[in-house]
C-alpha cells in the first residue's frame, strides 16, 4: 500500500474521530459534559497527547535515522566505486576489460533503481546486476600482477569490489524492511482519532472548528506521509537522487 493511501486513510480515521466526537456531544446527555467529567476528560486527553506526541516523535526520528543511512551508504557506494575504477586504470591495459564491466554494472544499476518507466518499481537486486557483479569480481581475480605494485592494486580492488557488493545487499535489506511497524502506527492513529474525538466533543460545530479540524488532521496525515515516504527511499516522492552514480560513471568515463 503506497504512503498517500496510508495517509488518507489516516485522515479519514483522525478527522472522523473530530466527526463522532461532534455527534456524541448532540445525544450525551448535559450532566455527561458538566465541568467535573470535562476536567477529567482533558486530563486524560493531556495524558494521550503526550503519548501521541511521544510515538509520533520516535517514528520521525527512526524514518529520519533510516533516510540518512541509507544516503550515505548510497554515496559510499559511488565513492567505492570510483576507487575500484582508480584502482584498475592504475593496474594498467590489462584491466581494461574490468573497467568496462565495471561502467556496465553502474548502468544496469542505474536502469534498476531507477527506471524510466513510472510503473516499474526500483529493484537493487535484479539477477543481471548480481552476475555483472560476480564476473567483474572473477575477472579482477584473473588478473596476473607482474611486481609488488601491481599485486598491491589487485588486492586493493579485490577488497573493494567485495565491499561494493556488501553495500549494494545491505541496502537491498534495507529497501525491503520497514523501520516502521504497522502495530506501531494503527496504535498512534487510535490515540489520534480519539484525541480529536474529544476536540469534537467539547467544542460547539461551527465553520471555523470544522475548518481547524481539517487543518491539524491534514497536518497530522502529511506527518505520517512524510515517515513512510522516507522510510522507503528508493521509491516515491522522497527517492534517493542517482546523481552520485551518474557522477561517478562521468569521473571513470575521462
Amino acid at each position: 500500500m503506497s504512503a498517500i493511501i496510508i495517509a488518507l486513510i489516516v485522515f479519514a480515521c483522525v478527522f472522523g474521530g473530530a466527526l463522532l466526537g461532534m455527534l456524541l456531544r448532540r445525544t450525551l446527555p448535559a450532566h455527561h459534559l458538566a465541568d467535573e467529567s470535562k476536567d477529567v476528560m482533558k486530563l486524560g486527553m493531556g495524558l494521550v497527547a503526550t503519548m501521541a506526541a511521544l510515538v509520533l516523535g520516535l517514528l520521525i526520528a527512526s524514518a529520519k535515522s533510516a533516510y540518512e543511512a541509507q544516503r550515505s551508504g548510497f554515496e559510499q557506494m559511488a565513492a567505492n566505486l570510483i576507487l575500484l575504477d582508480t584502482a584498475l586504470a592504475h593496474f594498467g591495459p590489462d584491466a581494461g576489460e574490468a573497467r568496462a564491466l565495471l561502467r556496465r554494472t553502474i548502468t544496469v544499476v542505474l536502469e534498476r533503481g531507477w527506471p524510466q518507466d513510472s510503473s516499474q518499481s526500483s529493484r537493487l537486486d535484479a539477477p543481471q546486476t548480481s552476475m555483472e557483479a560476480q564476473s567483474m569480481l572473477d575477472k579482477i581475480q584473473a588478473l596476473s600482477p607482474r611486481d609488488d605494485a601491481q599485486r598491491w592494486l589487485q588486492s586493493q580492488a579485490l577488497q573493494i569490489a567485495v565491499e561494493l557488493s556488501r553495500t549494494r545487499w545491505l541496502l537491498f535489506e534495507e529497501q525491503q524492511g520497514n523501520s516502521i511497524p504497522m502495530p506501531f502506527l494503527a496504535v498512534l492513529v487510535f490515540w489520534l482519532a480519539v484525541l480529536f474525538g474529544s476536540f469534537g466533543l467539547f467544542a460547539r460545530p461551527n465553520a471555523t472548528i470544522i475548518a481547524t479540524l481539517v487543518v491539524c488532521a491534514l497536518s497530522v496525515s502529511g506527518a505520517i506521509f512524510l515517515i513512510l515516504e522516507m522510510d522507503h527511499p528508493f521509491k516515491g516522492m522522497m527517492q534517493l537522487s542517482s546523481a552520485p552514480l551518474h557522477s561517478a560513471l562521468a569521473i571513470m568515463g575521462r
